[in-house]
């Protein structure tokens, strides 16, 4: 089943619904940097997002160091952002 790639008018409203998130890879992904208290407090912002990345069947590229953690949404289906990214940016923003 082929996912279709967000046109720019819808890129355009997920990052106005998603503030924190900006554009990366010529508009073909979002990503968020955070940071937490320490690296269990990161390690475990990771575990509740690893299972939601299994409920949504859509798993985010991330990066850890300590306390930090950058996350990178992109559909690779779609060559670039689809409705699969707003809808984990939309969970992954519930989670803090």
């Amino acid at each position: 089943m082929a996912v279709a790639e967000l046109t720019e008018t819808e890129r355009e409203r997920l990052l106005e619904a998603h503030g924190a998130w900006s554009l990366a890879r010529e508009g073909k992904a979002i990503e968020r940097h955070f940071k937490f208290a320490d690296f269990s407090e990161a390690f475990g912002f990771m575990t509740r997002v690893a299972l939601l990345a299994e409920k949504h069947d859509h798993h985010p590229e991330w990066f850890n160091v300590y306390n930090r953690v950058e996350i990178t949404l992109t559909t690779h289906d779609a060559g670039g952002l689809s409705a699969r990214d707003a809808r984990m940016a939309e969970a992954i923003d519930a989670l803090v």
